[in-house]
């Protein structure tokens, strides 16, 4: 399939007091780092934290382990269990609340039917009316011990504005940036009052897919520099993803640089190697 620079732009545009080691330093610090002594991270976000691959569905699908992604490396680096609750098509609306449009994780524009109706996530949730943010909150009241939690989405609120306009999103890029920035800090919010969770929350930025298409470049700086502004309001760290691949790719296609999955927009394990390292970066500060 080819991917116009439009597409490009937009598709890539716990506890109810945390235990010590996930908590606030005693001197009114920041966050004191995951102590890599057991404990849990918790993941949220779409298809890219899922380690979701394109192409037909076969029966890999049928068991989520099949599909690596980077909280599993992260989890395994920092010696924490991984709760993996991303779901592949995933938006920001829908991560609120799962009855908004997604694109594929509960519903598509074309069924009523999603991702989660026909194959397993990394995690159980508790019903098909649980959105993955009610996953998180839940998650973080119930168990003390997650010391970690990433938010990777918005790609897919691109996805959905290409679908439903004339100009393929062009004109309306600017609202979707708008409300993905909304959104991640709403969930980001509840994260820390609703759920009370005060440890150490990374949000992942996107890639692009053409560094040299300077219509794909703005466009995804665009919509990370809204991600950036959630992640700020609410004491956040952030891992850059944007940089990293465009450092690989020499300034042009992250694909031909063994990133990106060819003729797809998905990480390839190298790629997925390269978000865990941002991850990480982020973390060390």
């Amino acid at each position: 399939m080819s991917l116009s620079s439009v597409q490009r732009a937009v598709l890539l545009t716990a506890a109810v007091l945390a235990t010590v080691s996930c908590s606030s330093s005693d001197d009114g610090g920041s966050p004191a780092a995951p102590s890599s002594e057991g404990g849990a991270y918790l993941a949220l976000g779409d298809s890219v934290p899922f380690g979701y691959r394109g192409g037909e569905r076969s029966s890999e699908y049928e068991e989520a382990g099949n599909f690596t992604g980077y909280p599993e490396l992260v989890g395994d680096e920092l010696g924490l269990e991984v709760l993996n609750a991303a779901c592949p098509g995933e938006t920001t609306a829908s991560l609120l609340d799962a009855t908004a449009q997604s694109n594929g994780c509960e519903n598509s524009r074309t069924s009523p039917d999603g991702f989660r109706d026909d194959y397993p996530l990394h995690v159980g949730y508790a019903s098909a009316e649980q959105s993955q943010l009610d996953y998180a909150v839940e998650t973080l009241t119930t168990r003390r011990d997650v010391e970690l939690v990433t938010l990777q989405v918005g790609a897919n609120d691109g996805f959905l504005c290409q679908a439903t306009t004339a100009d393929r999103c062009s004109a309306d890029l600017d609202v979707v940036v708008d409300t993905v920035g909304e959104n991640v800090a709403t969930a980001l919010d509840a994260l820390r009052t609703e759920a009370g969770y005060d440890g150490r929350i990374v949000v992942v930025t996107y890639y692009s897919l053409d560094y040299a298409d300077e219509t794909t470049t703005t466009g995804v700086e665009r919509l990370n520099t809204a991600l950036v502004s959630a992640a700020e309001s609410a004491d956040a760290e952030v891992a850059d993803a944007f940089d990293p691949f465009a450092t690989r790719a020499a300034g042009g296609s992250p694909v031909d640089a063994g990133l990106v999955l060819p003729d797809d927009v998905h990480p390839t394990e190298e790629g997925q190697r390269l978000l865990a390292d941002a991850v990480i970066s982020a973390l060390d500060g």
